[in-house]
């Protein structure tokens, strides 16, 4: 099998619309965390989420990109261009049809959706919909843009999985170039679901925060009073590259991409299995094809959405299969970025690495007084970040439908 290194990377999130921006207010243990713009929420039981600040698309995009996609592909779009301009790839000299796009979305264009299916029912009954309603929700539509915006024409498509999304893009991408089939994939996740339908269906199933009058503290993962997840939205998108041509363009490499596994709960369509099996069997699969020992994980950026029953779980499947790993510690960065859904796996991807590359690990923001029913031998990185060598880091992504994904990256030698 090719070795798979990551040659790129690029973010706009809530904590930052770049890379360096995100990754420095990770580490500050910023809350991106506030109130509501993008519409009315009056009526709503939940008024805040984590959304991305001072957005122009005009920084990557053209104006018929901006015109013709949904703001989720927006979001696509302006990562990948921070990503392939950060890989120092040439494109345009190399053969197109070795560099492909696999890209993640739990929810595709749903503002787009969203606006057209009301405009029509306020309407009269005649269908006047926009030409371009269909191309702009389609799932797919991001990584096809990406592709012609690049002239990529090897391998594309997009992967949903609820919120293991980002995590099984990044694992597909991984396995095709192990097997030759692409040099280098273009990969990631983007999300824009802080949308009427969206909060007030995730809303009406208890599954949000709902700390309006403390909405700046409210993603709290492991605190004894947390109450659910904090809406996030953005993209994160990562350049994978097979090791020998990133290494015969004198490439800079982040970290390799070194395992990855999903499996599946078969239990629930929205509960995690009580006994987190689904969970420790990803886990322990991805450990075993990046050739490491549970021992050698030093880092888990966990799931972990600040969800009463999800949280808990989780620790309670890390436990089990990380027993007897004293070193290892755990951070949860959705307490400033909130859950970016199909994104998530992406941009925490993007911050494991930056950890490994940095021997830094951001904190776990928001913790005021731990569950009493977390395991007390857990190292939990919380309210400030802490410097550490990192070998390797492991990342987890879970999704309603019971999709446990899992990817372990290894500092680079």
């Amino acid at each position: 099998m090719k070795r798979v290194v990551i040659t790129g990377l690029g973010a706009v999130t809530p904590l930052g619309n770049n890379v360096e921006e995100f990754w420095q207010n990770s580490v500050k243990g910023i809350s991106g965390a506030g109130l509501i713009t993008h519409f009315d929420t009056e009526k709503f039981k939940v008024n805040f989420a984590c959304e991305i600040k001072d957005f122009d698309p005009k920084a990557h995009l053209s104006h018929n990109e901006i015109k013709r996609s949904d703001l989720f592909t927006q979001y696509a779009l302006y990562a990948s261009a921070e990503a392939i301009q950060d890989s120092g790839l040439e494109l345009e000299k190399m053969d197109p049809f070795d560099t492909g796009v696999i890209w993640g979305t739990g929810q595709g264009g749903m503002w787009t959706f969203e606006s057209e299916v009301m405009n029509f029912a306020a309407g009269d009954g005649t269908p006047r919909f926009n030409p371009f309603f269909v191309p702009k929700f389609i799932a797919n539509m991001a990584s096809g843009m990406i592709s012609m915006k690049y002239g990529l024409q090897g391998i594309n498509y997009t992967t949903v999985s609820a919120c293991a999304t980002g995590n099984t893009a990044l694992m597909d991408a991984f396995n095709y170039i192990r097997l030759g089939k692409a040099k280098v994939i273009v990969s990631g996740g983007s999300e824009a679901a802080i949308s009427p339908a969206s909060i007030g269906g995730f809303s009406i199933m208890k599954a949000m925060s709902t700390r309006n009058d403390d909405f700046a503290t409210a993603s709290r993962p492991y605190d004894a009073e947390r109450d659910g997840f904090v809406m996030g939205e953005g993209a994160g998108a990562l350049i994978l590259e097979e090791y020998e041509h990133a290494k015969a363009r004198g490439a800079k490499i982040y970290a390799e991409l070194a395992g990855a596994a999903m499996t599946a709960d078969a239990y629930h369509m929205t509960a995690p299995h009580p006994e987190g099996a689904g969970a420790i069997k990803a886990m322990q699969l991805a450990v075993k094809e990046a050739g490491a020992n549970m021992e050698d994980i030093d880092y888990i950026n966990p799931h972990a959405t600040s969800t009463p029953l999800g949280d808990l779980i989780e620790l309670k499947a890390i436990n089990n299969a990380f027993k007897g790993n004293k070193n290892l510690d755990i951070s949860a960065t959705k307490s400033m970025t909130g859950h970016l859904l199909g994104a998530a796996g992406a941009v925490e991807a993007i911050l494991s690495i930056k950890a490994i590359q940095n021997g830094i690990i951001p904190p776990t923001i928001n913790l005021h007084s731990i569950d009493n029913n977390i395991p007390q031998d857990i190292n939990i990185v919380f309210g400030e970040a802490k410097e550490k060598e990192i070998n390797f880091a492991l990342s987890n992504a879970f999704g309603f439908g019971g999709h446990n994904a899992t990817v372990v990256f290894k500092k680079f030698s």
